[in-house]
């Protein structure tokens, strides 16, 4: 029996290489499963986020990683693309579809400082980096006696920026974007991201959410296809989508998106499900860049068999509408698509 091909088109990095060659093996198993001969072949796509040098939120935040896979997508060139879900765009791109988001990873964010140091301990005037608005809001809404300075650079890159932590360039990483200046004293990075490439030995702190609200849908993968897709792709991505996940990232992002939030925005917004209510709870934030104000709101969807993603996208606009009627839109820039200059 002749193997079935998919071309599979992912980032260089060491990160998007190995989410990507994850959902790889789990495609060709999810065949097995069905009794069909599955290969997925990896085509690297190079992406503008990868070789500049400029702060991501310059270059234009969310989407910067996404829009060249979705090129390649759209013309032909791989038959799906894997994404980190929070990277890419809330509005939808004609001709294309999410086909399935597999189950999360932890969608907590992490510190990784010098000597082991946590959140609370980190000395004061200690320099934190970070290439996240939301992050530095909430660095300085904990700590506001820390300095936080703008970072950017794959996550093996980022990491050795802290002193005492060598790793070298992970590849896709353009010389100019490795980062030269003092060395940091930590830097907060997605967790997920850590796990997924073996660097979480280096975690120091796991923020939890009451202090570092996540990035909506961050620790989450997108698998996206064309909207004229193989049926046999179709049925063996289906076999991949993690329900739960998928209900949680699509009340997160519809929060970013009934707020109609910029890139540089200090939104953050986390959902899971409920198991003992069989409910999904959302809560989401918004801060002021430097931390002083918030605004945050909460909200609940009981969940049945018919419920989907429209029912948990619902909740999340619910949720942005009181975000708003708290005045968040007086806390910070909503529409922002800059980041602000954060102290050094």
């Amino acid at each position: 029996m002749t193997a079935q091909v998919f071309v599979l088109g992912t980032r260089g990095s060491r990160l998007a290489l190995a989410q990507s060659t994850t959902v790889a093996r789990a495609i060709e198993e999810a065949g097995a499963r069905l009794g069909e001969d599955v290969r997925v072949e990896l085509e690297v796509v190079r992406t503008h986020g990868d070789v500049s040098a400029a702060p991501l939120a310059a270059l234009g935040g969310v989407g910067v990683f996404a829009a060249q896979l979705r090129l390649a997508l759209l013309g032909g060139e791989c038959d799906l693309a894997v994404h980190s879900f929070k990277d890419l765009p809330t509005a939808p791109t004609p001709g294309l579809r999410i086909a399935a988001v597999p189950q999360r990873e932890d969608p907590r964010d992490a510190l990784c400082a010098a000597d082991g140091a946590t959140l609370s301990s980190l000395p004061a005037g200690a320099l934190v980096g970070t290439g996240s608005p939301r992050r530095a809001a909430q660095v300085l809404a904990a700590r506001p006696d820390l300095r936080v300075c703008d970072l950017r650079g794959n996550v093996p890159t980022r990491l050795s920026r802290v002193r005492g932590i060598d790793l070298g360039a992970d590849a896709g990483t353009a010389p100019s974007a490795l980062g030269t200046g003092e060395h940091l004293d930590a830097v907060v990075l997605a967790l997920a991201g850590l796990r997924r490439i073996g660097l979480d030995t280096h975690v120091t702190d796991v923020l939890d959410p009451a202090i570092m609200m996540p990035a909506p849908s961050q620790g989450a993968l997108a698998i996206e296809t064309r909207d004229e897709d193989d049926p046999l792709l179709r049925a063996l991505l289906g076999a991949l989508n993690h329900r739960p996940t998928a209900l949680a990232a699509s009340a997160e992002r519809a929060v970013l998106s009934a707020l109609g939030a910029g890139c540089a925005a200090p939104v953050g917004a986390c959902a899971r499900v409920d198991e003992a209510s069989s409910a999904l709870l959302l809560g989401a934030r918004v801060m002021s860049v430097d931390g002083r104000e918030r605004v945050e709101a909460s909200g609940a969807l009981a969940l049945t068999d018919s419920v989907g993603r429209g029912e948990a996208a619902r909740l999340g606009a619910d949720v942005a509408r009181q975000l708003l009627d708290g005045g968040a839109a007086e806390v910070t820039d909503l529409g922002a698509t800059k980041a602000p200059r954060q102290s050094s």
